[in-house]
């Protein structure tokens, strides 16, 4: 039978369809990023560079170690009102929170944290050589701050709508012996604890790192004390260190879990070479993803510190007193995943790559761990560019103008897309 022209050619297109790869769905990040609402708000993030990075360097001047961010805090919620934005305050734990009203279809967290690791008194003057800014604090994390205050302006000057409420947080405690004080309070106590959904932190320099996993851990401070005495005269006398270093002998010696790690990281004690110490402190840091190896881990640590002390009594004279061995939790940082499958980390993925990285899931302990171990979609990405965080000297911004744009424009869609742009 002869096929008819027309028909041949609706035969040919129809084989032609069944052989074709179906064409990608759009993802989120590209809905977003094709609507005038991003473009708009993208363009006023490129004008705006100059005034984040000075946002960011005002920020950066006010001294906040873990524990002393109250200045910071209310200098960074004097900034948000400035804003226009909603609802601005300074909560129970120190946190700044504000709102940017949505349609109330859950709450989106986009959170940069004010605490540094730098004392008081350390020089906080910034050097410029070409693209790059040093300065302590800077890039860890006063450039975040910075960038929500610019994410709020650019959505305000593009119209942008979206599904979600954006809650925008200056949280405290991040750093070191914080202890994540801050996102546990949002979390635990803070009014917005039942209504954030999604959760994302603005913190780091490596725009293609995506942070999905919240490394966990546990850190003790381990005192032992004792009679002390003359070294020469008291000779003999059970000794504090000695019941310290049989312990940090013991911890070195620990097998630990795949994954997992354990580190004394401070030892302190005594007072003078011809003196028997009255007391000893190590600092113990254990981490893992896991949190059974984080369980096993601090058993074990409380058995060999006891047992340390136990020994040095046996070994040396307690006439005139015992060795005591106190140990007191200074740290118990959740752990948590974000599937790589979940919808946030999909877009996270997506934004990071249409702006000219190519994505890489990380560990890390971040704000972030706070939500993923309740099983809030939590992810961490770059605050900016740049490098040398917790070192004074060399913690650096880079605002190379093609650089910087593309990472905030990142943050804008990752943002957007979450919050249904």
């Amino acid at each position: 039978m002869r096929v008819q022209p027309v028909a041949a050619a609706c035969l040919a297109a129809a084989v032609a369809a069944v052989a074709a790869p179906p064409a990608a769905a759009e993802t989120d990040v590209e809905r977003v990023m094709r609507s005038p609402a991003y473009q708009a708000a993208a363009a006023h993030l490129d004008a705006d560079r100059g005034r984040i990075v000075e946002e960011a360097i005002a920020l950066q001047q006010i001294p906040a170690p873990t524990g002393q961010e109250a200045r910071k805090a209310q200098a960074f919620a004097d900034m948000l009102r400035a804003q226009g934005l909603r609802d601005v305050a300074i909560d129970a734990e120190g946190n700044v929170t504000a709102v940017r009203p949505g349609r109330g279809r859950g709450m989106v967290a986009v959170v940069a944290h004010l605490d540094t690791v730098f004392p008081l008194d350390t020089d906080l003057t910034v050097r410029r050589e070409g693209d790059r800014i040093f300065a302590p604090g800077l890039a860890d994390d006063s450039h975040g701050l910075a960038v929500l205050l610019g994410l709020a302006r650019a959505l305000d000057a593009a119209g942008a709508t979206h599904d979600a409420d954006l809650l925008f947080v200056g949280s405290v405690g991040e750093e070191g012996l914080g202890d994540l004080r801050g996102v546990k309070h949002l979390l635990g106590a803070g009014p917005y604890r039942d209504r954030i959904t999604r959760f994302i932190a603005l913190d780091g320099t490596d725009p293609a790192e995506i942070v999905n996993r919240g490394l966990g851990s546990k850190r003790y401070r381990v005192t032992f004390t004792g009679p002390g005495g003359h070294s020469y005269l008291a000779f003999g006398t059970v000794n504090p260190v000695y019941a310290l270093a049989d312990a940090t002998t013991r911890l070195a010696r620990l097998r630990v879990p795949r994954g997992a790690t354990l580190n004394v990281g401070v030892v302190q004690g005594g007072t003078a070479v011809n003196a028997i110490p009255t007391r000893a402190e190590m600092q113990v840091d254990m981490r893992s993803l896991e949190r059974a190896h984080l369980d096993a881990l601090e058993r074990r640590l409380l058995r060999i510190v006891r047992r340390a002390a136990r020994d040095e009594n046996r070994a040396r004279s307690t006439k005139s007193g015992r060795i005591e061995v106190t140990p007191v939790k200074v740290g118990d940082r959740p752990s948590g995943v974000t599937k790589a499958s979940d919808p946030l980390v999909r877009i996270a993925r997506d934004a990071v790559a249409a702006h000219g990285w190519t994505p890489r899931l990380s560990t890390q302990s971040t704000d972030a761990n706070v939500p993923m171990s309740r099983g809030i979609p939590a992810v961490t990405l770059a605050s900016g560019l740049g490098g040398g965080e917790h070192a004074a000297a060399e913690e650096h911004l880079d605002v190379e103008p093609g650089a910087h744009a593309r990472q905030l424009r990142m943050n804008l869609a990752a943002v957007l897309a979450a919050a249904g742009a």
